[in-house]
Parts: C-alpha cells; structure tokens; sequence
C-alpha cells in the first residue's frame, strides 16, 4: 500500500553533490521516521541518514558534515543533500520509511528499489 520512489542517483567526480529525493505514495496514515541507507557490492547494508517526523537527525558518522537529511511532511518526501562526495560513498541508496496504514494496525517499514550513486577518483 506504500511505494517509495527515488530519485537524484548518478555518476559524479569526487567532490561533487548529488541531492537524492524520495517520494512515499499509497494509503498512508501517517509516517514515523524516514530515512536512507546504502549498500556497496559484499558489503552490509548500513544506514546513512534517518529523521523523525518531527524532525530529529542521525548521522552516519562517515558522512557527518557532508550529508544532510529533510523532509516535507506535507508531502511525505525526504530528502539526502550529499556534498564533498567521496569514492568510498559509492553504493545503492536505499530510501525507507515507518509508516502506518489503514490495512494494518502496526507500523512497517517501506523500501525504495534503490538508486545508484556512483563517486569516481
């Protein structure tokens, strides 16, 4: 009942910014926290970034200072600025969300299909 569409992946020289969006859909109550996680080739996946609904932030400590979390709760978005990319913040971001719909009665947690950030040296 939940889809969560991303957006703002490719290909960029280190130093560079992306800006990642993610748009969640579908028959939403509400939504808890949202956030982004990312996955590099026989790595775990880790988490990034993560915001609360009423706009609390943690950080992966590898991207503090570099990265920046928002969200529009109006429109159920969430945003990931990246900025002084590195090579080693390649990986698939993974966009995800808490939320609670009129099918269940217990929140889950959504997944985006991934977008691919790819930083070359």
């Amino acid at each position: 009942q939940v889809q969560l569409e991303e957006s703002g992946g490719g290909l960029v020289q280190a130093g560079g910014s992306l800006r990642l969006s993610c748009a969640a859909s579908g028959s939403i109550f509400s939504i808890s926290d949202m956030g982004w996680y990312r996955q590099a080739p026989g790595k775990q996946r880790e988490l990034v970034a993560v915001i609360t609904s009423d706009g609390s932030t943690n950080y992966a400590d590898s991207v503090k200072g570099r990265f920046t979390i928002s969200r529009d709760n109006a429109k159920n978005t969430v945003n990931l600025q990246m900025n002084s990319l590195k090579p080693e913040d390649t990986a698939v971001y993974y966009c995800n969300a808490e939320a609670l719909t009129s099918a269940l009665p217990n929140t889950v947690r959504y997944w985006g299909q991934g977008t691919q950030v790819t930083v070359s040296s």
